[in-house]
């Protein structure tokens, strides 16, 4: 059981779980100009009566390493961990939102492809409140 839900600050839509894509954070990204990509928003949130502590997210997948995460600092991306490291988000409970940034980037020594194997996985301890 998942305890932790994704979502996309733009809209507060849910990000789809893997293996299913019908929601998942994507770019599009041309590598022959070592293009980079906005950042997108998101937080999580625990399931109504848990609260789960020391929540990370961690890029993982082929291309993890291209994948960039940042706390949120006012709306807005703070400093970056490094490409594929993960993010310590501390306590997540069901009731405030966990705000962080994501990005990725293609580089110029890849194949074009459509990369599906990177997700974002979040781990944490869960307990009822």
């Amino acid at each position: 059981m998942a305890y932790i839900k994704m979502f996309y600050t733009a809209d507060d839509t849910q990000v789809s779980e893997a293996p299913t894509t019908t929601n998942a954070v994507s770019f599009t990204l041309r590598a022959d100009q070592n293009e980079v990509g906005e950042y997108i928003g998101l937080y999580v949130l625990a399931d109504d009566g848990y609260v789960c502590s020391a929540v990370t997210v961690t890029p993982t997948g082929t291309t993890a390493e291209k994948w960039q995460l940042a706390p949120d600092s006012g709306g807005n991306p703070g400093t970056p961990e490094n490409y594929g490291a993960p993010l310590a988000l501390g306590t997540v409970g069901d009731t405030t939102k966990v705000y962080f940034h994501v990005r990725a980037k293609a580089t110029e020594d890849e194949e074009p492809v459509n990369d599906v194997t990177v997700t974002l996985e979040v781990d944490g301890v869960a307990a009822a409140k």
